[in-house]
């Protein structure tokens, strides 16, 4: 590796070391629309800390990050960072695990680049465009396919009660098909958990592109396919449905859906 993936990797791996410091110290939490949606002063801070060191280095270079703290571009043109500070603040908060800094880089409405890093397990996944996905620097074999019967899907229980999203009644037989569901409660962690194989697909009704990006590219670079719940495109952006895992997976889950 080298150049922007490199410094990309250093940020992260910087503000994990400060999110670790400080996790066990006091810090002020708010509520954003609701009692689940919250953001403290350490995902200000780690987000901070990522704006300075990128605009340091890309002063050319957008930012969309989760927490506002530099204006989001309005177009997809240019190079685009897409930033999580702390996806999965509940975990961070109440688990004091299972949550992740989401970095990716799209250059002319193209993603080139994803980074999750799980902080506490010190777990770096990344990706390069046409190069590939890694764990820890090691590469990530092909994601397997696997239809419903056979895969282990990550999806929160929201979406298979009464909800606004999506009609609960779709989704339930896909539950009671599957191997099994989890919830880890961070997308990113989740999208790449699909890369690296330990569970097989993601669905979810509501996430943003700092939420799927990075995991977005994961996926792809192991020929895994990530998309909408009605099977179209990410749009990167505005909040939308994300279904994600193998080809076959994610064929057979549009079967449930749209019958």
């Amino acid at each position: 590796m080298q150049g922007i993936e490199l410094h990309a990797i250093d940020l992260m791996k910087r503000a994990g070391k400060y999110i670790r410091q400080m996790i066990d110290h006091a810090y002020h939490i708010e509520e954003k629309t609701n009692k689940s949606d919250l953001v403290t002063e350490i995902d200000k801070n780690v987000e901070d800390l990522l704006i300075e060191g990128i605009l340091n280095q890309y002063p050319d270079h957008h930012i969309y990050g989760e927490e506002g703290r530099a204006a989001r571009p309005e177009t997809l043109g240019g190079t685009i960072w897409f930033v999580d500070p702390i996806d999965g603040t509940m975990n961070f908060i109440r688990q004091k695990r299972h949550f992740a800094i989401s970095i990716a880089i799209m250059v002319e409405g193209e993603l080139k680049y994803g980074f999750v890093y799980d902080v506490m397990a010190d777990e770096m996944f990344h990706s390069i465009k046409g190069l590939g996905a890694y764990e820890n620097g090691i590469r990530l074999a092909p994601i397997e396919e696997k239809p419903v019967r056979e895969a282990i899907i990550c999806m929160n229980a929201t979406w298979v009660t009464a909800n606004r999203r999506i009609d609960a009644a779709l989704l339930a037989p896909l539950v009671r098909d599957a191997v099994g569901v989890r919830a880890i409660g961070a997308a990113s962690l989740e999208l790449a958990w699909v890369a690296a194989g330990r569970v097989d697909g993601y669905i979810t009704m509501r996430n943003m592109p700092w939420d799927y990006a990075a995991g977005q590219m994961l996926i792809e670079e192991l020929g895994g396919r990530v998309g909408t719940i009605e099977g179209d495109a990410m749009t990167f952006q505005e909040q939308t449905s994300v279904l994600a895992g193998s080809r076959t997976f994610v064929a057979d889950v549009l079967t449930y859906v749209n019958k």
